[in-house]
């Protein structure tokens, strides 16, 4: 039988030219992260399904791929049998759950404020499609142990200098705040147990627009006047922006905490991005407490970034709530946008030595040492019958010089 050679569906293969974006993309996300005092952690892929299943995750709750019991513990033949029965683990599907729990499990030795950088692939049971994966990596920053407005400007302000030094540009931050879209929803005279599937629906404006919301909502059997209430509501605020929810049943003090958490990322942007409430941002994540924000790179139609305050996540595990607020790059689509537009590595250009079979490898190898030591970065390699076929290869590799260890000047050619 002929077996498919293809990736798992919804996972994927990188090519070394792909392996090579993905990996300055990182490294230069890193950098940036470590320069303002994030600090690299590294949890497993795998979690205890308990810890997965009672974490808020919203839809992303149905996604998780869970795992069997192992061995005598697998017992299939038992009568009346349940998932619980069968399963104990779980892949996880965001890098927020494993770090709440490692923060719990290690605080003693962690400082009270705990900046930490985690870079990782997670995994979601997604229906497979262009540019949605079942293995996909994040590369996360958080803050815990600080209730302060001031982690989220740190996060915001850092994550878009991250962006800027891939040379991302003619992005925008979009913010809001949890406890606004349950304040509102509430005072236009929805139920508490409607919250979350009223905003759902507000999500969608930029998809069905405001008519679409109306018709989507009222065919859910929602009372007629709260309906119209959160659509005026909807339509004031978005006219007048954040003064406009002074009317609408909001306290004052996440307001004015919102307003400082925009005006103060738009100072320390120099002009290079722009930070502005947008009432219509939800984030599907139902663990969030308090503001949330997402990135939104030119006009692809989804953000590229997003993340949000969760003071509640770590006390589910110990009992005791701590602060904490986090943000998240949404690597692949970074890297996929990257490529498309062209995203240029020849600062890390490659040489390759080529040798023939006569030639001593001891005395190749000293050669590439050699060339090393000048800064290069080499791989050896033997000649192909075809030459230029084989430099042709290289070059689709990412190679752009070669030299010849036949050659008695050394010279250095470029790959045309």
């Amino acid at each position: 039988m002929k077996k498919n050679l293809n990736p798992a569906r919804g996972m994927r293969d990188f090519l070394p030219s792909e392996q090579k974006t993905r990996d300055y993309v990182e490294r230069k996300i890193i950098d940036v992260y470590t320069r303002h005092g994030f600090h690299l952690i590294e949890t497993p892929v795998v979690e205890n399904i308990e810890n997965l299943l009672g974490s808020q995750g919203g839809e992303n709750l149905k996604l998780i791929y869970q795992i069997l019991k192992r061995g005598n513990k697998l017992n299939l033949d038992q009568p009346n049998l349940t998932t619980d029965d069968i399963v104990e683990l779980g892949l996880r599907y965001d890098l927020t759950i494993p770090l709440s729990r490692f923060y719990c499990n290690n605080r003693h030795d962690l400082p009270s404020l705990f900046k930490s950088i985690q870079v990782g692939n997670v995994f979601r049971a997604e229906r497979s499609q262009k540019g949605r994966y079942r293995s996909f990596k994040q590369c996360d920053i958080d803050i815990i142990g600080n209730a302060s407005i001031d982690s989220e400007i740190e996060l915001l302000t850092v994550s878009a200098k991250a962006l800027l030094s891939l040379e991302v540009s003619r992005f925008e931050i979009k913010i809001n705040d949890r406890r606004i879209l349950r304040d509102v929803i509430l005072y236009c005279g929805f139920e508490h147990n409607e919250v979350e599937n009223i905003c759902i629906t507000l999500d969608k404006l930029d998809k069905i627009g405001l008519s679409g919301i109306e018709k989507e909502l009222r065919g859910k059997n929602y009372p007629d006047l709260a309906i119209s209430k959160i659509l005026k509501a909807m339509t004031s605020i978005n006219q007048k922006g954040l003064p406009s929810l002074y009317e609408l049943g909001v306290a004052e003090n996440i307001i004015s905490e919102i307003q400082k958490l925009v005006d103060t990322v738009n100072e320390l942007s120099n002009g290079d991005y722009q930070a502005h409430y947008d009432f219509t941002l939800v984030r599907g994540m139902g663990y969030y407490t308090g503001p949330i924000f997402e990135i939104v790179y030119k006009d692809l139609g989804y953000s590229i970034a997003g993340g949000g305050r969760y003071d509640k996540m770590i006390g589910d595990f110990i009992g005791e709530d701590i602060p904490a607020v986090g943000f998240s790059i949404g690597f692949e689509r970074l890297v996929n946008q990257l490529i498309e537009e062209g995203f240029n590595l020849s600062n890390t250009a490659s040489l390759v030595l080529i040798y023939d079979d006569a030639d001593s490898f001891v005395e190749v190898f000293s050669k590439a040492d050699a060339l090393r030591s000048k800064g290069h970065s080499v791989s050896i390699m033997p000649r192909a019958k075809k030459l230029n076929k084989q430099l042709s290869q290289l070059k689709a590799m990412g190679y752009n010089k070669f030299c010849v260890m036949s050659d008695l000047d050394d010279t250095i050619k470029s790959i045309d």
